[in-house]
């Protein structure tokens, strides 16, 4: 499904959330901003293989969605900080009983490989 179709009001909810967290990392930095404002350099760092370009296309993405607040200071250098919006922390809350779900598979997948 194409980004402008899962905008639209007809589509499903679930559908429509999925567009917003779409990617490998997007969940990945929800999570992170949960425990508060960080640096760029700072998510790279805490989330290795992920390129420069492709978390400034991931942020801007999640910006553009509502999800999180990009404040810059002017200070040199730049400053920039990322941070979640009200909006990205209802999405984080949202996702955390699906969370919650994946560990439980996760779990089940471990004591499925240990049984055999």
């Amino acid at each position: 499904m194409t980004r402008s179709r899962a905008q639209q009001p007809e589509v499903c909810g679930v559908t429509a959330a999925i567009d917003v967290i779409d990617g490998k990392w997007k969940t990945a930095l929800l999570w992170l901003l949960e425990s508060g404002p960080s640096r760029p350099g700072e998510l790279r760092r805490k989330l290795p293989g992920l390129s420069e370009k492709v978390l400034t296309q991931a942020l801007r993405e999640m910006e553009a969605d509502g999800l999180v607040h990009r404040e810059v200071h002017d200070v040199l250098p730049l400053k920039t900080l990322y941070s979640l919006t009200g909006f990205g922390r209802e999405l984080s809350d949202a996702l955390a009983p699906l969370s919650d779900w994946g560990h439980r598979r996760l779990e089940r997948l471990t004591d499925a490989r240990s049984a055999s």
